[in-house]
């Protein structure tokens, strides 16, 4: 029997005989099995105007996500690119961005705390926090509160780890493309939770194993009169990378997607962090203070970059998280706060083989280290205008200070500018305005806010031959939107709607050919909408669906390689549609069937609009058979139809080129909580 059909029949007939027997109690409502949405560690309450999603401790556990997107694509107007074994890029309304601009235009956080320093962002960051055993993740869409500064322009990511007082479970899964995973989540006395993580990949494709591990320790406390908690985590990875497949619709060759056309490439990675909260309450108020330190380092080949390099990174930070909450009334609450960052770090890139274009000269391109200062101070109040009409309003002013020194001697080899030594420094505000109007069963909303970011180290520094050192500069984005969220029908049903008009100025970006540009700007509309309808006591329809149209403001004409720009014309990955959906049926007390869909519309490959994906949609299902005391069997099916797509579509030097999704494959598990 055919692979596929085997595996289709065998779950089938694991599920069937449950599915058609009679049930004997009546079956657990599916409202009673969702959590409730995350508040602790949270950006904005579910009551603050804007745009935020919770992806809660159950979700997590049932998606048992083996990448990022698989968790974070099920939250409305997310779109992460998977690319080879754990490598990603990320959209948060916005195009997938690259480069400079993807990582700086998203703020990641671990339980309320930066992840890594503004100016040390890596595209990659998702691999780092400890989001496969969370407690919550909170997705803020739109430029974030004045409780954030830069880096989230388009959105941040809010990873909770999981603490002594929540649920306990152990899960052990493997799948059928090769794929091992273990998950513990386990008290060890004293107010402390042991979280652990670990996966072995031998890949779907050529030369694409994968080794993982994440660990955080969690524990609380009483310390005079502080609250506190403290946490420690860290990340591992190696991998062996495949790269880019090329060629037109390449990716819907069965065998060409197998193959790794880079067979040495390869990204290790390691992370760790450490932080604490501190809470007591301080004359009419509440204080919170929440130290941190993390440090990273990688080295990976780039192999999709035409002269192969290899480039190693790492930087070590630090700092102060400060914040005030007090009532001087009845009506006002203000919040106030400062943060500070220092960090200190490097890049080294060398070509270690001879190319036959004098642009990319063998041996070093860069070797810097720059350490990095950042001091902000914000505010915001919230008013009760009335009884039912609240307002919050909310400023941030930050400044960055950059101490940049080069280890090789400065000057143009090819392509690429070595800076001489040099300092910069970047200063902005950003101010945040939203109104909210409580209604029976429903809330409308309209929000301003202004997103920001100094740039990135390789923003300032990593020049290439057409740009001059100081031509960076801070990229900012507006952001005007309007939402309703609530209950309807009974409280069988609730959603939540927005539409958001954004302009984003100063926009750096990598092209199509491989050069920056330093001076874009983009505008962007669109709307989402995310609900759940429970239909029965045992059946519920859920997801979201988003619409958007991201557009090029600015003209570039030809000039010399320089691809061409045409204002109006649509940015690159930005897919008009996207949309998730997920049916959950509890046939039983011992049995729950879900079947998901996901649908990435279609896209332009390159900023020239040359060259257009066309979309996909992906159809999943789960099954899960509880065993009783706290144990349950599951098997996830995904890509249930073997459809041939791509994660990622775009166009380099001229060529169409594709990393291909995963075919049709199953993970078989088994959890126990208690």
């Amino acid at each position: 029997m055919p692979f596929r059909t085997g595996l289709i029949v065998v779950a089938l007939a694991s599920v069937a005989p449950w599915a058609a027997a009679e049930e004997a109690e009546a079956p657990v409502l599916i409202a009673d099995l969702r959590l409730p949405a995350v508040e602790t560690l949270g950006d904005r309450p579910v009551s603050a105007p804007g745009s935020r999603a919770v992806i809660d401790a159950t979700a997590i556990v049932e998606t048992a996500a083996d990448r990022p997107a698989e968790i974070l694509n099920q939250a409305p107007g997310v779109n992460i690119q998977m690319n080879s074994g754990q490598e990603h890029l990320i959209s948060i309304r916005s195009p997938v961005l690259t480069a400079g601009a993807g990582q700086g235009s998203f703020l990641i956080l671990e339980n309320g705390v930066p992840t890594r320093s503004p100016a040390f962002g890596n595209v990659n960051s998702l691999i780092e926090p400890h989001l496969e055993i969370a407690d919550g993740i909170e997705i803020v869409r739109g430029p974030g509160s004045a409780k954030y500064g830069s880096n989230a322009v388009h959105g941040l990511i809010n990873v909770i780890l999981a603490g002594p007082s929540s649920p306990q479970q152990v899960r052990a899964s493997y799948g059928s493309l090769g794929r091992w995973r273990g998950d513990a989540s386990v008290n060890l006395g004293a107010a402390t939770r042991l979280n652990l993580s670990l996966m072995e990949d031998g890949g779907w494709r050529d030369s694409t194993g994968v080794t993982q591990q994440k660990l955080s320790l969690v524990t609380e406390a009483g310390i005079g009169e502080w609250d506190a908690s403290f946490w420690l985590s860290a990340s591992n990875l190696e991998q062996d990378t495949a790269g880019f497949i090329q060629g037109v619709d390449a990716y819907k060759n069965k065998d060409t997607a197998k193959t790794n056309p880079n067979p040495g490439a390869f990204r290790d990675a390691w992370s760790a962090r450490a932080g604490a909260r501190l809470v007591r309450d301080l004359g009419p108020g509440t204080l919170t203070l929440i130290p941190n330190l993390h440090t990273q380092s990688m080295v990976f080949s780039q192999h999709f970059l035409p002269y192969g390099g290899v480039e190693k990174n790492a930087h070590t930070g630090g700092g102060l998280m400060a914040r005030y909450e007090f009532d001087p009334g009845e009506r006002v609450t203000w919040r106030i706060g400062a943060d500070t960052d220092y960090a200190t770090g490097y890049l080294k890139e060398i070509q270690p083989l001879p190319h036959p274009s004098p642009a990319f000269p063998q041996g070093l391109h860069y070797n810097y280290n720059v350490d990095t200062l950042s001091l902000a101070l914000w505010g915001e109040a919230e008013v009760s205008l009335s009884e039912n009409v609240r307002l919050l309003a909310g400023v941030r002013g930050e400044t960055h200070d950059y101490d940049y020194t080069t280890r090789i001697p400065a000057g143009i080899r090819g392509r690429f500018n070595v800076a001489p030594d040099r300092s910069d420094d970047f200063s902005f505000v950003t101010p945040k305005l939203g109104l909210i109007w409580d209604r029976d069963g429903y809330s409308l909303y309209a929000n301003y806010a202004r997103g920001a970011r100094a740039p990135q180290v390789s923003d300032l520094y990593r020049l290439q031959n057409l740009q001059l050192p100081g031509q960076v500069r801070e990229e900012s984005l507006d952001s005007l939107e309007i939402g309703a969220r609530g209950e309807a029908l009974f409280g069988h049903l609730t959603f939540d709607v927005a539409a958001y008009w954004m302009e984003k100025e100063n926009f750096f970006f990598r092209d199509s050919d491989g050069l920056n540009v330093p001076d874009g700007s983009t505008g962007h509309i669109g709307a989402e909408a995310a609900a759940t309808l429970i239909l029965s006591r045992a059946f519920s329809l859920s997801g979201n669906v988003a619409w958007s149209d991201q557009t090029y403001t600015f003209n570039r004409p030809v000039v010399a390689a320089q691809e061409r720009i045409v204002s109006g014309s649509r940015i690159d990955t930005a897919p008009e549609w996207l949309a998730d959906l997920r049916a959950d049926w509890q046939a039983s007390e011992a049995l729950k069937l879900s079947l998901t869909l996901e649908h990435v519309g279609e896209y332009l490959a390159d900023p020239a609009n040359t060259v257009t994906y066309p979309g996909h949609t992906i159809l999943g299902a789960r099954a899960g058979l509880s065993l009783g005391s706290g144990l349950e069997a599951y098997i996830i099916v995904r890509n249930l139809t073997d459809e041939r797509y791509a994660d990622r579509a775009d166009v380099a030097q001229g060529n169409e080129r594709y990393f291909p999704g995963e075919p049709l494959n199953a993970t078989f598990g088994i959890t126990k909580r208690f």
